[in-house]
This record gives C-alpha cells, sequence and structure tokens, in this order.
C-alpha cells in the first residue's frame, strides 16, 4: 500500500487529540474525517483503521519505536503490521532489524499486549488463567453486527437487500436478530439504515434485551437508557405494543433516543430524565421489567474503544463500582412485584458484575429478589464483546 504525508499528518493530528487533550477517539477521528472534504473513501478508511489500531498497540509502539517522534511512532507501527517503509527521510531512524530482534526479545506480557501494569495486574487477579487470552482477543479488531429492527423487516430481507448494494453478510448461531458483515463498510449511509431497517449493535450487547423476556403489553423501564439502543430492541421484542420507558440523569442522550426511534417506526417509547431519587421513588413498583445497564469500566468493548484502557485508572474502576451499588441500591424499587430485573455491563470483571450482584442480594434492598440466571459472555468465547447479564425475579407480593 502506497503511503502520502498527508494522510499520515492526520492520523497524527488524530492521537495528539488522543494522547495530548485526553479527547475521546471515536469523536477525533469523526472531527479529523470531516477537517479534509479532498480526503477520498481509501484515505477517511486509512486514518480510520490506523488511528484506531495505533491506539489499541501504543505501549507496544512507543516501547519498540527509537523516539517519541509522529513519524518514527508511525512507522514502528508500519513495520509491526507486516509492510515496508518507502526510503523517505522521515524513516531514516528507524532500523527494522533492530525494531524485530528488540520485539522478539520483549517477555513482558503486559507491553505484549499494550495495557498498563495496573490494568494487567487487575485482570489477573480478577479472571486469572482466562485473562491473557481474554485481553488478546479484546485487542483484535471488531467485527461490524447489525441488529434487524423487525418492526421493518426480517433478517432474510435486509441480508438480500444489502447484498443488491454489494454489501455482504452472514449469521451466527444464537444471535437472532444479528448479521455480520463480511467485510468493514460505512453501512451509515447506506439508504436500508436511513430508513430504520438496522441499527449498528455488537452481538452480545443484543442479548441484553433478550434477556428481559418481554411481552408485548408489558411497561418495561430501561432505567440506564443512554442514546436508547437497548430501548429500541426492547420495543421490538414487544412487537410496538406496551410502553418502554427510557431514563437517564443525561437529557441530551435521551434526545437522540427520540430521533433513533423516529427512524425505526417505534412509537411506545417514552422519555424521562432521572432528576434524583425523588424520580425513582415516584415510580415504585411500576415495572413488569427494569433494564440496568449501569455504567461500567467498560473493558468489555476495548475492541471498538480501545482508548479506554488508557482513560482508566484503579480510581475510576472503584468509582463505577459505588455507582452500579448504589444503583442497585435503589432502582429495582420500580420492579412491580412478582416482576423481573436484568442487571448488566459491558465488563468482563467479576468485581463489576457477580460479586455487585451477590452483594445486592445479601442487602436489605435486594431481600426480594432471587437471581434466575446470568451469563459471564467473554470475547475469548463468544468472538463479540465482553458482557455480564444477570437475571432476577422480584416475589410476589
Amino acid at each position: 500500500m502506497k503511503l502520502h504525508n498527508n494522510t499520515i499528518r492526520g492520523v497524527h493530528t488524530a492521537l495528539a487529540a488522543i494522547f495530548e487533550e485526553g479527547q475521546y477517539a471515536d469523536k477525533v477521528i469523526e472531527r479529523t474525517l470531516k477537517s479534509n472534504p479532498k480526503w477520498g473513501a481509501r484515505d477517511r478508511s486509512f486514518i480510520a483503521e490506523t488511528t484506531y489500531e495505533m491506539v489499541r498497540w501504543w505501549r507496544l509502539i512507543n516501547f519498540l519505536s527509537p523516539s517519541k517522534e509522529p513519524y518514527d511512532l508511525f512507522g514502528t507501527y508500519w513495520l509491526m503490521q507486516g509492510h515496508t517503509l518507502p526510503p523517505w527521510e522521515e524513516f531514516a531512524r528507524i532500523n527494522p532489524d533492530k525494531l524485530k530482534e528488540k520485539y522478539e526479545k520483549l517477555d513482558d506480557p503486559a507491553k505484549l499486549e499494550s495495557v498498563p501494569d495496573w490494568l494487567f495486574d487487575l485482570g489477573k487477579k480478577e479472571l486469572g488463567d482466562k485473562w491473557e487470552a481474554e485481553i488478546h482477543s479484546l485487542n483484535q479488531e471488531a467485527q461490524v453486527v447489525l441488529r434487524v429492527n423487525t418492526l421493518k423487516t426480517t433478517r432474510e430481507r435486509l441480508k438480500n437487500r444489502l447484498a443488491e448494494d454489494n454489501i455482504h453478510t452472514h449469521i451466527v448461531k444464537g444471535y437472532p436478530d444479528a448479521l455480520i458483515l463480511d467485510e468493514r463498510t460505512n453501512v451509515f449511509r447506506n439508504p436500508a439504515f436511513k430508513e430504520g431497517m438496522f441499527e449498528v449493535q455488537d452481538a452480545s450487547s443484543q442479548l441484553v434485551a433478550a434477556a428481559l423476556a418481554v411481552e408485548p403489553g408489558m411497561r418495561v423501564i430501561d432505567a440506564c437508557a443512554g442514546a436508547g439502543g437497548k430501548s429500541l430492541h426492547i420495543a421490538a421484542l414487544m412487537q410496538n405494543k406496551g410502553k418502554v420507558l427510557s431514563m437517564d440523569v443525561e437529557e441530551w442522550k435521551l434526545q437522540q433516543t427520540k430521533l433513533r426511534a423516529r427512524r425505526d417506526g417505534v412509537a411506545i417509547i417514552e422519555r424521562k430524565v432521572i432528576e434524583g431519587s425523588k424520580t425513582i421513588k415516584r415510580m415504585k413498583e411500576t415495572a413488569d421489567r427494569l433494564l440496568l445497564d449501569v455504567p461500567c469500566s467498560g473493558l468489555g468493548v476495548l475492541r471498538r474503544n480501545p482508548d479506554t484502557k488508557w482513560k482508566l485508572s484503579e480510581e475510576s474502576i472503584e468509582k463505577v463500582r459505588q455507582t452500579q451499588q448504589e444503583i442497585l441500591q435503589s432502582y429495582p424499587s420500580m420492579v412491580k412485584p412478582g416482576g423481573q430485573m436484568v442487571y448488566a455491563t459491558c465488563s468482563i470483571l467479576p468485581s463489576e458484575n457477580q460479586d455487585q450482584i451477590a452483594k445486592f442480594l445479601e442487602s436489605e434492598a435486594g431481600k426480594d429478589f432471587t437471581l434466575i440466571e446470568d451469563q459471564k459472555v467473554l470475547a475469548q468465547e463468544s468472538g463479540f464483546d465482553g458482557f455480564y447479564i444477570a437475571r432476577l425475579q422480584k416475589k410476589e407480593a
């Protein structure tokens, strides 16, 4: 592949915003691509994919590179990918043989998997023998997965329609609404997306709404709804009959839910901002089903958000654990007697998952609940994001 200075500079600009200014990778890449309308599809793809991969392998790249100069870092990454460097003056300091020798002598697993030492130690402590295979799996590029909007089409019809546009997909057993792209492409420009026939949603994430076991006519609360991806899935599973209350502490996130619901043809979603404990108390025992897709470390979705590992700290993970338990101590009061609740995270750490459920069940707030089942979804086993999903039943009055 031929390299061009202007696209390499685009990557440099994005990396500086991510690592020097602490901005989020997805937003930075979106803004970078908009900054130069002359870049074609191939250039844009190169900048986006190279930036994400350099973020993913940032620690290893910095270890192997002869300096912290942008072209040395890029050139090191390029060689790591199995390419050869052009004879440019900018790459003069890089010796491919020395780089290879340095890599082959490296035996530090945290550097090899390009994660901070503290995070590697935490993963080892919590997951034991499964950790190294899991972090290795989470360092692979994520597949693009679509969730078919069954309110508007079927999986087979959507598969055939996308194929007409030369977007080829395949089906994976166990994920009834999912289509996986054979090759990465920008599906957001496709007419089928604009018509609301699908959403982009990882296969593991699609298991969450399914775990609620909803039925048409139910009243369901999605209490940490964010931009509403799971609310939309719940509404589709309910055949657009009943009521889905999408709640969040951030009003701007719920605005996205409104726009997406309109595109998807969803008519049963109502949005509500959580303004404090009074909001929760007013909703006491009103939900047949409650979804708590709680804030978490995000370690299960490192494939698609590789910058997460550079933003996290031991303190931030402890803070999110406290938030999770605070939610568990309050929000389940919204479940009707005999109703059910799903607690979910996109984390792989037991301390955010089954340990939190155990603590909740032992508390006064959880005394009326029993655990029906839980799923510990690991990337190394599923091939998709890491998730935890627990389904609980509240006893009858």
